[in-house]
């Protein structure tokens, strides 16, 4: 006796619809095939240096560094990049011997300080000045 196992055409759908949705729910990464469309760069070799770069999906960079004081190199510079809804992000940054200090509308600010703490402020002052420590 010969088994034979037929497929109906409702088995194929089911099984192409499968294979289909499969391949739709993978992430799609349009990102991963970004081109680099500027490059430039300048090294002088006694740690001054610039580059900027800028690729297809919009990302950019700008950074010029010079030596600083304590060894480090000191840089300033930009870089931009596309949000989810379609406004471009820009953050600019100065890097030295105080730190990293990023500049941007999108960063959060602090609240001011309330008037009383200012007061508080000058009386630790003038405590620390008459030698008061605590």
């Amino acid at each position: 006796m010969k088994l034979v196992r037929t497929c109906t055409c409702l088995q194929y759908f089911i099984v192409l619809a499968c294979l289909a949705a499969v391949a739709l729910a993978r992430p799609q990464r349009p990102d991963s095939e970004a081109e680099t469309v500027l490059d430039e760069r300048s090294d002088n070799g006694d740690g001054n240096f610039q580059y900027t770069f800028e690729t297809s999906n919009g990302i950019s960079s700008s950074n010029q560094g010079t030596p600083g004081s304590e060894g480090q190199s000191n840089m300033q510079g930009s870089f931009s990049f596309p949000l989810a809804d379609g406004t471009i992000a820009q953050v600019s940054f100065i890097a030295d011997e105080n730190g990293y200090q990023p500049s941007s509308d999108l960063l959060p600010v602090a609240p001011p300080l309330p008037e009383h703490v200012h007061e508080l402020l000058r009386i630790a002052e003038e405590q620390r000045a008459s030698g008061i420590t605590f």
